[in-house]
């Protein structure tokens, strides 16, 4: 039997040693780069901003806390600073379509200039056309149509009544209108002093009346044609004033934008309403009662139009903007992102009018960048199909959601749609982008670059000063205090810890802000100025206090033997496994008893946590290869004849993973060779059908759960835990283990075979197969191969007796 040796104290903790640098705290190291670590990613970042083509939006995949979304901006914020600042939008009223709103793409900082120019405009519209026309001119021109106009009029009456006086009918002018009276000696007559006229003469003067009613009705037509040359001669005038009165003012403006087609266009239509609608300007005459709930207007002029139809909507402005707008949405619904209409409560009723159109993220970003994390964008309703259309088509529409699909919408208003040039980055993890790729078409043409983030970096030499710098950065950014080189070092240790791989540096700066931020109020308590190395491992086993209840509560029912778990004696067909139990935020390791029976029998191997489900399709799978394993090394000169149960013993939840395929394969073949396995040892590893051990995950908490039992039940010098060992680079155990292993009092073997399992946990030799086919004798292979071949006769030989038997029952029959 070969010698196995157990690992030392410098192999299970890779400590971190800074000796060499200069720096005494992390204020002494110079200028940083922005993240370390991720050249793939940014690789692929650079490349996908780029290329400017439709479709090569970017997808930053990676677990949370690796820096994605610092990195982007960071990378954003350089490159857009140095691209160009893209136009503003305005809506403005159509007046052509008031239901659609006008949009206008301007100058960056033109939008502001214009709506300000455009507010003082009518500001000063609102004093000059009521001046100009309440002044002395105006109201001598009006005064010389009204004179031209009524002396016409005057013509036709004083015709009228000539006709009349010839026609012995007297033209009299009342105030609800002109009445013919026939004249009796020269004097209108009384009804009755015409009733007592002679017949002959009443009809001659009715048929006389009837003359004269016609002319009066051919002279009022004749008047109301002169009242609608007067009113369209008034109207032109007015007109004339109030193009004389705007005319300057719009001038001013045309000049000022001459090279802003849209506006020069806009101008020349608010003109023309002016000029054709200057009543908005003049004041309101107050000519019914006072409706209810609205104040008094003791003066025309209290109430002012709003004059909506003349104002601007900046929708964008980047008048402040640097560059191309970077636009980092945290909360990506609907509104938030794409805009709304708003609408305003006036008289009980709800309405709405253009400059209520308000922006989201999409236009603000128009021209630039949109940051979004990829979950959002799928959990808020309506939104990922409305951003694929914006995308694809290149514009974008301000709709009501509901709009969107085809149901009514009260917004009453379907504004003009703006181009939209942006590029969108989404963050997430690769689920989703795997989801998003696989069962949607449109996602693969519309995000075609996919940034992976990785979560840790080689532990190389020059990578040290770098972390070391990354770790001075968080600390500014987190405005915290600065680290000395104990601090630095077991960072950097944790950092390793949790990147499972002595060789590597995790990235997960989430989780070291969080750290460092924790270990900073230790160092305040403390009273020290910089945050040193007793300061983190505070915090550490602070944060493993406030979450291992669990582990406590498990630990203590093994302690009182509620849960059966021996660490001391041996015993056969029984041994340790390993299991990680994972809460989210704490994952701790915890022991397992595993027995096996065998018997004789055709079962095979019977897995009991699979019979009542309770069993992972991969545990299954570990299993089932133990089958092959024993086939190959026992059974190519016989049949495999048992039956044999293996169970973990009380447990009541699903088992899945493969990680115990090992410590089953030891157990089965104690309970074979009947020797029995040290209880004082655990084992971890899956092995495949030819007994080679392959690495597992969770090595650091199997091994620190199996010996936190080992320390409650006292440590003897002779436990320790068998892993494989192609894991021994993952090891970052605790402190109390590596003491305890640099005594001597706990051991870590790593083991390559099965057979060197068996070796470490029975102390016998595993015993190879000799040239004659024949394991070595008193091996323990040998005590297993025996065994086996027993069963085998022995079965054989129980069925030929029972076959026997059954004959000789039937021949007395």
């Amino acid at each position: 039997m070969k010698r196995h040796k157990s690992l030392k104290h410098t192999e299970v903790y890779k400590k971190t040693d800074l000796r060499k640098y200069k720096f005494k705290s992390t204020k002494d190291l110079g200028s940083c780069k922005d993240r370390i670590g991720q050249n793939r990613a940014i690789d692929s970042i650079m490349f996908g901003l780029s290329i400017k083509k439709q479709g090569y939006n970017l997808f930053l995949s990676g677990g949370p806390g690796l820096g994605k979304k610092t990195l982007i901006s960071s990378i954003l914020k350089k490159m857009a600073s140095k691209e160009k600042v893209p136009n503003d939008w305005c809506y403005v009223f159509n007046f052509e379509n008031p239901k659609e709103p006008k949009a206008i793409s301007i100058p960056p900082g033109m939008g502001k200039e214009f709506k300000s120019d455009m507010d003082d405009f009518i500001n000063l519209l609102r004093v000059d056309i009521p001046k100009a026309f309440e002044s002395k001119e105006f109201d001598q021109e009006k005064n010389k149509l009204a004179d031209k106009y009524n002396t016409q009029k005057e013509k036709y009456f004083k015709t009228l009544r000539e006709f009349g006086s010839k026609n012995s009918i007297q033209v009299q002018f009342t105030p609800t209108g002109i009445a013919t009276v026939p004249l009796v000696k020269n004097k209108p007559a009384q009804q009755q002093q015409f009733e007592n006229l002679d017949e002959e003469t009443k009809n001659k003067l009715r048929e006389k009346k009837k003359t004269v009613d016609n002319q009066v009705a051919i002279t009022l037509q004749n008047v109301r044609k002169i009242d609608k040359q007067y009113m369209d001669s008034l109207k032109k005038l007015q007109n004339q004033v109030a193009a004389f009165t705007v005319e300057g003012q719009i001038e001013t403006l045309i000049e000022k934008y001459k090279e802003q087609e849209n506006i020069i266009n806009q101008l020349h239509d608010i003109k023309n309403d002016i000029v054709t609608n200057i009543d908005k300007f003049l004041p309101q005459k107050n000519t019914g009662p006072a409706m209810p709930f609205m104040p008094a207007q003791n003066n025309q002029q209290d109430f002012k139009r709003p004059l909506i139809e003349y104002q601007v909507n900046v929708y964008t402005d980047n008048s402040n903007t640097k560059g191309a707008p970077v636009i980092i949405e945290s909360q990506p619904h609907y509104l938030n992102l794409f805009g709304t209409i708003e609408r305003e409560l006036v008289m009980g009723a709800m309405v709405t009018n253009f400059t209520l159109i308000q922006e989201g993220s999409i236009s603000k970003a128009n021209g630039g960048y949109l940051v979004v994390e990829a979950i959002d964008i799928i959990r808020f309703p309506f939104v990922w199909d409305t951003l694929k259309k914006v995308i694809e088509n290149g514009e974008h529409r301000i709709e009501d959601m509901y709009q969107q699909y085809g149901y009514t919408s009260g917004v009453g208003l379907k504004p003009q749609p703006i181009d939209i040039d942006i590029k969108v980055i989404f963050i997430g993890p690769g689920q989703i982008y795997h989801l998003l790729y696989n069962y949607d078409p449109d996602f693969k043409k519309l995000f075609k670059i996919k940034a992976d983030f990785d979560s840790t970096v080689e532990a190389e030499e020059k990578s040290v000063l770098e972390y070391a710098c990354t770790i001075k950065t968080i600390c500014e950014n987190e405005k915290l205090k600065d680290l000395d080189k104990s601090g630095v070092a077991r960072i950097m240790e944790y950092s390793t810890r949790i990147a499972g791989d002595q060789e590597k540096f995790s990235v997960h700066f989430g989780k070291i802000a969080q750290t460092l931020i924790e270990a900073e109020h230790w160092a305040t308590v403390s009273g020290s100025n910089l945050i040193k190395g007793e300061h983190i491992e505070t915090a550490l086993q602070k944060k493993v206090l406030r979450s291992n209840m669990v582990e406590d509560k498990i630990q203590e029912m093994i302690t009182r033997g509620t849960f059966m778990i021996d660490t001391e004696g041996a015993v056969t067909g029984q041994i340790n496994g390993l299991a990680v139990y994972n809460m989210g935020d704490y994952a701790f390791g915890k022991p397992s008893r595993i027995t096996c029976e065998t018997f004789m029998g055709n079962e095979g191997i019977v897995n009991i946590d699979r019979r009542v489900k309770l069993s992972g399709n991969i545990h299954d799978k570990g299993v089932l290869i133990l089958s092959g394993f024993l086939g190959r090394k026992f059974a190519q000169n016989k049949p495999l004849s048992l039956s044999a149960s293996i169970v973990f013993e009380q447990s009541y939840e699903m088992i899945d993973g493969d990680s115990a395929s090992a410590a089953e394969l030891i157990t089965l073949l104690s309970s074979l060779a009947e020797i029995p396995i040290k209880q004082s040892f655990a084992i971890t590893g899956s092995v495949n059908q030819k007994g080679m051990i392959q690495p597992i995950g969770g090595v650091n908490e199997k091994i620190e759960g199996f010996f936190d039992i080992c320390t409650e039940m006292g440590l003897t010098g002779d436990q320790g835990v068998v892993i494989p060992h192609q894991n021994v680079k993952n090891l970052m155990l605790k402190k109390e283990i590596v003491e305890a292993v640099k005594n001597r009092k706990f051991h870590i073997y790593p083991i390559e075979t099965i057979d060197d399992g068996i070796e470490i946990l029975t102390g016998m030799d595993a015993g190879k197969r000799g040239a004659n086919g024949n394991f070595k004798k008193g091996s323990f292979n040998e005590l297993v191969d025996s065994r086996l071949r027993e069963l085998a006769i022995n079965q054989k030989q129980f069925g030929k007796t029972a076959a026997k038997k059954e004959n000789t029952n039937n021949g007395e029959h």
